[in-house]
C-alpha cells in the first residue's frame, strides 16, 4: 500500500512561501538534491491545481537544462494525480484530473500504488487530505530563514499530534524533518 506524503520546504517559522521569489530558500547541493531524490523515488505526485500549474510551467523545460536532465526526465515522466474542480480533463505533463471525491480517489490510489504519493505545496489538497487522516508522513524541509509574511504550512488543520521519525542536518542549515501521525 502507498503512503501519502506532505514534502514542502518551510521557513523556521513555519511559512512556505517567500514574500518575494526572490527570497526563496537558497539550498546546499545535498540537501537540495535530497530533497530532490525523494520526488523521483515516488511513484507518483498528488497535485493542486495550482502547485500543478506551476509546477507544469518549468519542469518539461528543465529536461534542456543538462544538470537537470535526470530529474527532469523522471520528474515529466512520473505519473501526476490533479485535484481541481475548476479545471477539466485531459490534463498535460503526464497528469489525470482526479474526477471523484479527493478523499476516496486517494484512499484508492494509496491501495493501487506501493510507493509514496507525494504532496508537494501545502494549499487545499494537503489540508483536505490532512484532514482527513489521508495524510502518513509530513516532510518538512526547514530552512535557517524567518519571514514576517507568507502563508503558513497546514494553517487551519489540526490539531495534528506527530510523531518524530528522523532528522538530518545540511551544511546549509536546512533540516529535514521526517513525521507520521502519532494517531496512526
Amino acid at each position: 500500500m502507498g503512503k501519502v506524503i506532505i514534502h514542502n520546504s518551510v521557513s523556521a517559522n513555519s511559512a512556505f512561501e517567500a514574500p518575494t521569489p526572490e527570497n526563496w530558500l537558497e539550498l546546499d547541493a545535498d540537501s537540495g538534491g535530497a530533497g530532490l531524490e525523494q520526488l523521483i523515488l515516488a511513484d507518483a505526485l498528488l497535485l493542486g491545481r495550482k502547485t500543478y500549474e506551476g509546477l507544469a510551467a518549468v519542469w518539461p523545460h528543465l529536461g534542456e537544462d543538462p544538470t537537470m536532465g535526470y530529474y527532469a526526465e523522471r520528474i515529466n515522466g512520473m505519473p501526476k494525480y490533479v485535484a481541481s474542480r475548476t479545471v477539466e480533463g485531459p490534463l498535460a505533463w503526464n497528469a489525470t484530473l482526479i474526477e471523484d471525491e479527493v478523499t476516496k480517489a486517494v484512499a484508492r490510489l494509496k491501495k493501487e500504488h506501493t510507493g509514496n504519493l507525494i504532496i508537494t505545496g501545502c494549499g487545499e489538497l494537503a489540508h483536505t487530505l490532512a484532514r482527513h487522516g489521508l495524510v502518513d508522513e509530513f516532510w518538512f524541509w526547514v530552512s535557517p530563514n524567518v519571514w514576517p509574511d507568507g502563508p503558513r504550512i497546514l494553517e487551519g488543520v489540526g490539531p495534528i499530534r506527530l510523531q518524530l521519525i528522523a532528522t538530518t542536518s545540511y551544511r546549509s542549515g536546512v533540516v529535514w524533518l521526517r513525521y507520521r501521525s502519532a494517531e496512526v
